[in-house]
């Protein structure tokens, strides 16, 4: 045990976890205000029960959808919805999309001027004032984490970049993660959204920036996820496998807002922002690979405080109190072939984008937090394998 660094742990004002907790928001939101914005994803159905719930309440509720990845024009768009409604509150219910949309939203509604005066690399990067409205997530998907992360991930169409919206005030005031809302996802979705949850957890779990709390979380998370994933892919049904994920999520999105992510992630903000490919997919693609080059750098390193980490993660992985990091890899390489994940050249990758996609990957923040700093060379032939 060594010493431990100075660090912080910030999270949601208040989660709520567990079957059926999605029916305690009503009556939570409507302490907060008279009148809701609730951000939904493309199937608005799904939010039907709780509009009529928050209606029961007396509350009068507005309904934003959002049919894919958030836009900076789409934010924008539902700032406008929200004051001419006169929202005092702002209920995002759905995928990462929905919840970044309803987080992007709320802080918008309080601080003036333009998004784009707040927005890192495309935009001005100051800082937000004020607090957001009241904010309250609501994940119907096992995978991004969002409802517990300070960060809304936005897309510029025009630029073709992912950019972020980032403050400590965006985290949440109500994160309610409610396992039975996951219980519809189909088995693809079901498989790319959990793989992101994963990747999310080893990538915090080897961060440079990992600090005891998030160790803790990361490793419990890690256990759910190698005796659930394939569980709850192979049988919907499966009600305590879809508990487990659901947990994976939160833990993934409680572990990154407080440590950093890695190399897959540098390249799957820009490879999402260029092409049609799912996150999750992109990240499953790129894990494995991403591990294999990081272990044989810091294994020219000597570096044993990270490879140690890799270590413990196919231990994990495996149910093997002997495996290596090598292990780990050919786990997450079965995984991908058990979930059917499809190659990234599916979506219109080739060598011809490697150089591009490097270049775009070293300014990501995330690559900030790869528990070693890799060459073009190394980064280029993390691509070469997860495309082909």
């Amino acid at each position: 045990m060594g010493l431990v660094m100075r660090f912080e742990f910030a999270t949601a004002s208040r989660i709520i976890f567990g079957r059926g907790t999605v029916k305690e928001v009503a009556p939570l939101a409507s302490e907060m205000g008279n009148y809701a914005l609730l951000v939904t994803g493309r199937n608005v159905e799904r939010a039907i029960p709780l509009l009529e719930s928050l209606n029961k309440t007396g509350m009068k509720t507005f309904i934003f959808s959002v049919s894919g990845e958030p836009t900076i024009k789409l934010i924008i768009e539902g700032v406008q919805t929200a004051r001419k409604n006169a929202c005092e509150v702002v209920i995002g219910m759905g995928g990462g999309s929905a919840i970044d949309t309803a987080k992007a939203i709320a802080v918008m509604l309080t601080n003036s001027g333009d998004i784009m005066d707040y927005l890192e690399v495309i935009g001005q990067g100051k800082i937000l004032t004020y607090a957001p409205a009241p904010c309250i997530a609501i994940p119907t998907t096992a995978g991004t984490g969002a409802e517990v992360t300070r960060n809304s991930v936005l897309t510029s169409p025009e630029h073709k970049v992912k950019v972020s919206l980032r403050s400590p005030m965006m985290l949440p005031g109500l994160a309610v993660v409610d396992p039975e809302l996951t219980y519809s996802m189909p088995p693809t979705i079901t498989a790319s959204t959990g793989l992101d949850a994963l990747t999310q957890i080893i990538e915090s779990f080897v961060s440079v920036k990992s600090n005891p709390l998030t160790d803790a979380i990361c490793l419990d998370g890690l256990k759910r996820a190698a005796r659930s994933l394939r569980q709850a892919f192979e049988d919907g049904s499966n009600t305590a496998a879809r508990e487990n994920m659901a947990i994976v999520s939160l833990f993934g999105g409680l572990a990154l807002a407080n440590s950093k992510l890695g190399a897959v992630h540098g390249f799957a903000v820009p490879m999402g922002a260029m092409f049609p490919a799912p996150h999750g997919v992109i990240c499953a693609r790129l894990l494995p690979f991403v591990m294999e080059v990081n272990v044989r750098v810091l294994q020219r390193h000597s570096s044993q405080q990270f490879l140690l980490r890799y270590d413990e993660v196919a231990k994990v992985l495996t149910g093997k109190s002997d495996a290596r990091a090598e292990d780990g890899t050919v786990w997450i390489l079965d995984l991908c072939e058990t979930l059917d994940v499809p190659v990234l050249s599916n979506f219109g990758i080739t060598e011809d984008h490697f150089t591009e996609l490097v270049a775009r990957s070293k300014k990501a923040s995330s690559m900030k937090g790869n528990p070693v700093k890799l060459t073009d060379e190394e980064l280029t032939e993390i691509l070469r394998k997860a495309v082909t």
